[in-house]
């Protein structure tokens, strides 16, 4: 009796199989963030878009966060972890309040935001940060900051996804010699907060037209010595 043998299947004819999505905890839900300080002045501004992937979840969504009243905090990235980042200093500087009876000044937040984010380096938060304010002699300081608390003090900076568009313009209008030459730079700019306030407003206006994650609106921060005063701006919204 003859035995009857099921044809093998070749190399080329075998089923593929297709391999499940991976999971990932992190989104980039997109936008950008600017720092400018000046002698008794800070400019912090960010778009109002939230995005993920291709799609808008909202065209008016604040990414600036007011910490106490000379330091404000802008951030992009993975907006839940932002989120829990912002409620996570906001505890400890109640904290503070509670413990010093004043509140925390500007550089002394910025090591706070460095420790806090070093301290989640293993699970990072998502999160891209600028800190701008006063600081305790009234002059305008600027933070920068990476995702696991590695930070600078700077006279201007940018994070988010419009950051290598607005950068170049930031350097070529506000860059000043190299810190390997002395004196060292200073960490503020030589503008005037008007002037602050329209470089901003430009270098938005600019990296709307090229980054699909960055429009709808500019929402700008003006810290001084009077207090804290908001302006918006709308941009392209396509």
């Amino acid at each position: 009796m003859s035995m009857m043998f099921a044809p093998r299947l070749t190399e080329a004819a075998a089923p593929t199989t297709h391999a499940a999505p991976t999971w990932s905890p992190y989104d980039n839900n997109g936008g950008t963030c600017v720092a400018i300080a000046g002698e008794d002045y800070c400019v912090i501004a960010a778009d109002t878009r939230m995005s993920t992937g291709f799609s808008i979840l909202t065209r008016n969504y604040s990414k600036i966060h007011q910490i106490t009243d000379k330091s404000v905090l802008a951030s992009s990235g993975f907006q839940a972890d932002i989120r829990a980042l912002q409620k996570n200093l906001d505890a400890r500087h109640q904290i503070y309040q509670h413990q010093h009876s004043k509140q925390m000044s500007c550089p002394a937040m910025a090591q706070l935001l460095s420790n806090t984010l070093y301290y989640k380096r293993f699970f990072p938060y998502y999160a891209f940060n600028v800190l701008g304010g006063l600081d305790s002699e009234g002059r305008g300081c600027v933070y920068t900051y990476d995702a696991v608390g590695s930070y600078e003090r700077s006279g201007y900076s940018s994070q988010g996804t419009g950051m290598q568009l607005i950068m170049p313009v930031l350097d070529n209008q506000l860059k000043s010699a190299s810190p390997l030459v002395l004196p060292l730079r200073q960490s503020t700019t030589p503008l005037s907060e008007v002037e602050a306030v329209d470089l901003v407003k430009d270098t938005f206006a600019s990296a709307a037209e090229r980054d699909i994650y960055t429009g709808d609106g500019v929402e700008i921060v003006i810290v001084n010595r009077d207090g804290i005063r908001h302006e918006l701006m709308d941009l392209k919204r396509d």
